[in-house]
């Protein structure tokens, strides 16, 4: 194979970034994204390593089983979906197999009973949270959308359809109240320009939402009148906050929060808890599986009230706080200082008091909470990193009754799994689809000690 040399594939399987996988005549790997297992396709090769190369689609021949017409119409630039070609129901499919194949290769572990991924009710407009990078189009005005697949050329679009249509309302008006200021867009290559990000969090249940506003400092005059007058066009608009982000950086936000108008929180529930929620505290992005995924850790938990449990990486206490009524003591580890601030904040809105908040590494504080309270089980969400050593080097240390591991990474569950297996048993793995339209996959693992 030669760089740009158009090629006939037939793709074989989905990995789990999305892309279609197909196999060169010398047995080498090929990537190409937009397609799926059975399809005949030409492909451009686009780049080339030692075991395996990209390609770039340039026409289906032959359709695969489950393909369908994807319903947004910048679906083939915008990188903010990959499955969108798919139908719903084999899009489950695939990420459950994927799932199998990371866990049998990775942790070679054959023994286990996988589950029925639980599928969204609603496998669009689920999203309760976007971040949206501005740009200036050929008219000179604001727009918004996401990066193109492999890049960060913006690709416009105000009406996402993963977007809970609060949000895409939001957005159209915010960009239309801008307009009509002589305001300027960050550029990433000359570090100039003031507007970054907005970023607009919903409540799902609650129907109240949030607008931030990132700019590159505090240089922005009429910054009071466009959120008065954003909170009188969009009732639902609980608060308008900007946030400061100078730092030339791929992080969205900077360190320090202005309220503009109103409140810079809205409420939340999953099941019957409450949360109060700031745009930057951690919170599932699709409120409905949310449920679905603590009720999953609630089950494994059991629900005699005894428990004695460790919430590691317990960001804001979603989790915890969920679960406090089948637990009889709850210690919630978390190392961002205002997360943990507002997880007790969450807890006495909730009239929760058997739920203990601690600062700081969950490989600092693991070794004391292990050994002063008989802690019988430990639910871990880690980031997608998944677990560091030493704290897997503690759980084969102190064997506990039970670990319910929350992942949002297969690939790292897999290889934390292969080191947890010396001394527990994974019994089940039960997949939970918060991310319709795109690769991604939460699961829920639950072992036992051998």
């Amino acid at each position: 194979m030669k760089k740009d040399e158009i090629k006939t594939f037939k793709i074989e399987d989905l990995a789990h970034g999305g892309d279609g996988v197909a196999r060169a005549e010398n047995g080498k790997a090929v990537f190409v994204s937009l397609t799926l297992p059975g399809d005949l396709v030409k492909a451009k090769i686009t780049k080339l390593k030692k075991d395996y190369a990209f390609a770039e689609l340039i026409e289906v021949i032959e359709a695969g089983g489950g393909r369908i017409k994807a319903p947004c119409p910048v679906y083939n630039e915008c990188g903010g979906c990959q499955l969108q070609h798919i139908n719903y129901q084999k899009e489950l499919e695939f990420k459950q197999n994927n799932l199998k194949q990371l866990i049998n290769r990775i942790a070679k572990i054959e023994e286990f009973k996988l589950r029925d991924v639980l599928a969204a009710d609603d496998d669009f407009r689920y999203r309760n949270k976007a971040q949206f990078p501005l740009d200036l189009n050929d008219e000179n005005q604001i727009t918004a959308g996401f990066y193109k697949r492999g890049s960060h050329e913006i690709v416009p679009n105000h009406d996402c359809l993963i977007q809970h249509p609060l949000i895409n309302r939001i957005l159209r008006i915010t960009l239309e109240e801008l307009n009509k200021f002589q305001l300027s867009v960050y550029n990433e290559n000359t570090l100039q320009g003031l507007l970054r990000h907005l970023v607009i969090r919903v409540g799902t249940c609650t129907n109240q939402a949030l607008l931030v506003m990132v700019t590159n400092g505090d240089d922005f005059i009429d910054k009071n009148l466009i959120a008065r007058t954003l909170m009188r066009k969009i009732p639902e608009l609980k608060g308008v906050v900007q946030n400061i982000n100078t730092k030339n950086t791929n992080v969205i936000f900077g360190k320090e929060d202005l309220l503009l108008a109103g409140k810079n929180k809205i409420t939340e529930y999953i099941g019957k808890t409450a949360y109060s929620i700031s745009a930057r505290s951690f919170f599932q992005v699709n409120t409905m599986q949310a449920k679905k995924l603590y009720d999953t850790a609630a089950k494994y938990l059991g629900d005699d009230g005894s428990a004695r449990v460790i919430d590691a990486f317990s960001g804001t206490g979603s989790i915890a706080l969920y679960l406090a009524d089948q637990a009889e003591k709850i210690y919630a580890v978390e190392s961002l200082k205002s997360a943990v601030e507002d997880a007790r904040a969450n807890a006495q809105l909730n009239q929760i008091n058997n739920v203990e908040f601690e600062q700081g590494l969950v490989e600092d504080k693991l070794p004391e909470l292990l050994t002063k309270d008989q802690i019988d089980t430990i639910i871990f969400d880690p980031p997608r990193k998944g677990l560091d050593e030493k704290t897997i080097n503690l759980l084969l240390a102190n064997k506990l009754e039970k670990i319910i591991y929350i992942s949002c990474n297969p690939a790292t569950l897999a290889r934390d799994l292969k080191r947890l297996k010396a001394k527990y048993q994974l019994v089940e793995i039960q997949p939970v689809d918060l991310f319709p339209q795109t690769y991604h996959i939460e699961s829920v693992a639950f072992l036992n000690k051998t």
